[in-house]
């Protein structure tokens, strides 16, 4: 294990898992991760590979076939997962966040109906919010849900940047219903479509175009929804009863943030370990440059930046699985995480020069993923707009 980013207080499967999951990591994601990355090849062989080893269901409770780890178990996997190749987290990522709202949210049928096959990979899970014309605003969906006369609803509309949108069989997406409630907030049901995978009509009345091209994150599709007189059964909405998914999103995105935070965490370790190894090995003016106290400064500021988000990450994990309210806690550590994970890989990359410009060099494939995790599930500045709101309400004079 690295020496940065250790945890406290493991237990021994916990400790085994990690352990597990790095070895993966190292045998074969890091090897593998350039070809699917020059690519954009989604990684089918590793993705088997993990579901061989129980990740997709490793926060499903064991009455469902899962293994019923905690959330802290999970993000720590996920940190390991995005050292050796962000994308491969991100498969896991969506499903996680659907798994854990059915398992909050959802009835006893769906869960029966659901769970079982998360648990094994065979139904993958994505998550869709947002739209073309929006994105932190969430009462503002216009895609629509129209009732029917035999309780089923008639989807219209469109929906953007689905991670996972090709490769899953299961979207949990955010459709406005307007049941008559006086908050916008509680117009918006949260509805549990099945599809195949692929692209084009997949269904009756359900288009997933093909890729949106991206900066980074290669090898993991990232699509549209477009609803074009889709119907979706009564039995589809998570929980049963429409106008709650504005509050079963919120959970999710929360538990969603502390996955982001460990993503960030595991992209910056990775960037940190290859500056300091490049640097021990570059040699200018006679000496390692590692011994040029401006290089030895940075890898101190880089090391300490790390260890820092890892702690909050954690705490973060540990707070919601405790029970405690952790929104707070989730957007310090995502907001953080996040950005130290962009200033580590610049610094990364400015030690290794000119090799770092090349695309031989892992570290260029970094700089590309890191601006990502400054965007997904929330900006920056939604964060500090949620801690500072909690903040004030408590601190209030």
């Amino acid at each position: 294990m690295t020496k940065l980013a250790q945890t406290l207080g493991l237990t021994d499967f916990q400790t085994e898992i990690i352990a597990t999951v790095r070895q993966f990591v190292e045998k074969e994601v890091i090897p593998k991760a350039p070809e699917f990355e020059r690519s954009d090849t989604y990684p089918q062989a590793l993705v088997d590979q993990m579901r061989e080893m129980g990740l997709f269901g490793l926060m499903i409770p064991q009455e469902y076939g899962g293994l019923g780890e905690s959330l802290l178990t999970y993000v720590l996997c996920v940190e390991e997962l995005a050292r050796g190749w962000m994308s491969v987290s991100g498969v896991l990522n969506t499903h996680f966040i659907v798994a854990y709202m059915l398992r909050q949210h959802g009835t006893d049928a769906q869960k029966q109906r659901l769970l079982p096959r998360m648990a094994t990979g065979e139904v993958r899970g994505a998550f869709s919010m947002s739209e073309p014309e929006l994105g932190s605003d969430v009462a503002a969906i216009r895609t629509r849900g129209t009732r029917n006369a035999d309780g089923s609803y008639t989807i219209n509309g469109q929906k953007m940047w689905v991670t996972n949108g090709g490769s899953s069989t299961l979207v949990a997406a955010l459709i406005r219903t307007d049941e008559g409630a006086n908050s916008p907030h509680r117009n918006l049901t949260a509805f549990l479509i099945e599809k195949p995978t692929g692209f084009g009509e997949v269904v009756p009345g359900l288009l997933i175009p093909g890729k949106i091209d991206k900066l980074g994150y290669k090898g993991i599709d990232t699509t549209e929804m477009i609803f074009d007189g889709y119907t979706a059964g009564a039995e589809d909405i998570l929980g049963g009863v429409p106008g709650q998914g504005f509050y079963q999103m919120m959970d999710g995105i929360e538990v969603g943030r502390v996955n982001v935070s460990a993503r960030a965490c595991g992209v910056a370790l990775r960037a940190f370990e290859l500056a300091v190894r490049y640097a021990q090995q570059r040699r200018t003016f006679g000496r390692p440059i590692a011994e040029h106290q401006a290089i030895a400064f940075q890898i101190a500021e880089m090391a300490t930046k790390v260890e820092a988000a890892h702690l909050m990450m954690v705490n973060a994990a540990r707070l919601k699985d405790s029970g405690e309210r952790n929104d707070v806690a989730a957007g310090m550590a995502k907001y953080l995480a996040s950005e130290f994970c962009t200033e580590v890989t610049q610094q990364s990359f400015r030690i290794h020069g000119g090799y770092g410009y090349s695309t031989e060099y892992e570290i260029e494939r970094l700089m590309r993923d890191a601006p990502f995790l400054l965007i997904g599930e929330g900006t920056s500045e939604i964060q500090k707009s949620i801690i500072s709101k909690r903040l004030l309400a408590d601190y209030r004079i």
